[in-house]
């Protein structure tokens, strides 16, 4: 049986390591970790603007997506539940558009440090936006 989430602190958990990671020029790892700290932390927001979830605390079956397909959900999700301010506080557009979980058995030599560095940088403005929403 899988333990319930909190996407509040998986979206932390995933930072934390992700930081260690690139730290260490360990690009693929760091890569999909950034991309599992923006979609947990894109779940917090969203929980917390009244997202819908099951008996077991996960997403309503159309919020069980990954980030890359998730951006424009919370964008929607957002607007639609008075979290406009929190679309505001993030970058325009997709920058998660060419991340993908199925990475995770591509080859390292494939990830090089200026899209993860670009993925940091998105993840970490949700970091912050994730700060804010707590805080509201």
């Amino acid at each position: 049986m899988s333990k319930p989430p909190d996407f509040t602190d998986a979206h932390e958990r995933h930072w934390q390591d992700a930081e260690l990671l690139f730290k260490h020029n360990r690009w693929a790892n760091a890569d999909q970790l950034y991309g599992l700290s923006a979609e947990c932390g894109l779940k917090a927001v969203m929980q917390q603007l009244g997202m819908p979830v099951d008996d077991t605390g996960r997403p309503a079956i159309e919020y069980r997506e990954h980030v890359n397909r998730l951006w424009p959900v919370f964008q929607d999700y957002a607007q639609d539940h008075d979290g406009a301010g929190y679309v505001d506080m993030l970058p325009s557009g997709s920058p998660f558009a060419n991340w993908a979980i199925e990475d995770r058995y591509a080859k390292r030599d494939d990830f090089h440090q200026a899209d993860v560095a670009s993925h940091r940088e998105a993840t970490e403005q949700i970091a912050r936006m994730v700060l804010v929403a707590r805080q509201d």
